[in-house]
């Protein structure tokens, strides 16, 4: 608990669940005392959802007791290790070819990192933006750190079908290889609005945005592969909170088109999507004996300008630096050769929830996704 700023962890045998305002608050009711308490600088709140949370207490205090004190995991890296380690560290670039990577989201916080990271280890970085400016100054700090960087900056607007198409057929007639994909991207919106297609902002830009781009990007990932003998690999940015979403709040039709909008829900929703289309997709991709792979991953507890609007949302690990650092591991690792349709935080293989492996569930959102795009954007039936 926390008394004073300082977050206090010890064994505790029993919760009472307290919904407040905005928050949900954990008070030990019964608790044995070890000899000695960690004490730890970081806040952890976690946000009230929906109707109900379950928690596995010692679950909880396990992984949360693993994240504080950044205890690495089988790959040799934990919540501590940072972008630029991972990617230093990793074997899986040749030298003597330049990969491409493109990164959306990049213009700040993890997919900045994310960008520069891989950028000083030899990777050409296609930012696609929907501010070029800040974009420019993104691509400035990349080559005052590393002057050979090769950063190329397109526009885009990920809520937007049309801008998404565009951006697709710009960078298809650059005629460049594409070796690394990271949907990185991502909104949290407390009021609801819509985009230009008349889709939920969150579900439209988190999910729908990402689905349209790989669906146009992957046979060039395919045929990069096929020609260089190295595996192409994509990366959808999710979220623990995925695992708050039901199976009764997950419809597609009402993620579209929602009726009582609760921010955090549709944020979860998305990201819930996102690890449904890795899914999906990976069973796809295993399908044609593609050497492409496709995974989701949760860059931990970490302050991003998601949050910016959410005050007490999420506080806790506030450096870009950790946050990027799987995105960095599951693109570059020869440990994760093979692997697809995974789902990784901290830098290791973890679990998703129940829904988030429902093979039927993933199929289904992709089926639906499908037919809606080609429905709105190219005007034919499914």
């Amino acid at each position: 608990w926390e008394t004073n700023g300082t977050l206090w962890l010890c064994h505790v045998t029993n919760f009472i669940v307290e919904e407040s305002t905005s928050l949900l608050s954990f008070t030990p009711s019964t608790a044995q005392h070890p000899p000695s308490f960690l004490k730890v600088k970081d806040t952890i709140v976690l946000p009230c959802c929906f109707e109900i949370l379950s928690l596995n207490c010692g679950t909880l205090m396990k992984e949360t007791l693993r994240y504080l004190a950044g205890i690495v995991g089988p790959s040799g890296y934990g919540s501590k290790s940072t972008a630029e380690q991972v990617a230093h560290s990793c074997s899986y670039l040749v030298d003597s070819q330049r990969l491409t990577a493109i990164i959306t989201g990049a213009t700040s916080g993890i997919g900045a990192e994310t960008a520069r990271a891989v950028a000083k280890r030899g990777v050409r970085v296609v930012i696609p933006a929907r501010d070029i400016k800040k974009a420019a100054e993104l691509k400035e700090r990349i080559r005052k750190d590393n002057p050979n960087a090769e950063v190329i900056l397109c526009e885009i607007d990920l809520s937007s079908l049309a801008s998404v198409k565009r951006f697709c057929n710009e960078f298809l007639a650059l005629g460049l290889p594409l070796n690394i994909l990271i949907n990185n991207a991502g909104i949290f919106s407390q009021k609801l609005e819509f985009s230009e297609d008349k889709f939920e902002m969150t579900f439209a830009t988190n999910y729908l945005g990402h689905y349209l781009l790989t669906e146009m990007l992957i046979e060039k990932m395919i045929e990069t592969a096929e020609q260089t003998g190295i595996q192409g690999r994509i990366i959808n940015l999710s979220s623990v909170i995925h695992s708050w979403v039901g199976r009764d709040c997950f419809h597609f039709n009402q993620m579209l088109h929602p009726i009582n909008y609760n921010g955090t829900r549709a944020y979860a929703q998305s990201k819930l999507a996102t690890i449904l289309h890795a899914k999906e997709i990976a069973k796809q991709l295993k399908a044609k004996n593609a050497n492409v792979t496709i995974n989701a991953v949760h860059p931990g507890i970490v302050k991003t300008g998601i949050f910016r609007a959410h005050k007490g949302f999420i506080t806790g690990k506030n450096l870009h630096i950790l946050g990027a650092s799987t995105s960095c591991y599951v693109a570059l690792s020869p440990q994760v050769e093979g692997m697809s349709g995974k789902y990784f935080v901290d830098c290791n293989e973890s679990n998703c929830s129940v829904l988030a492996n429902d093979e039927s569930e993933a199929r289904r959102l992709w089926r639906q996704t499908r037919a809606l795009i080609r429905r709105r954007l190219y005007q034919t039936p499914c």
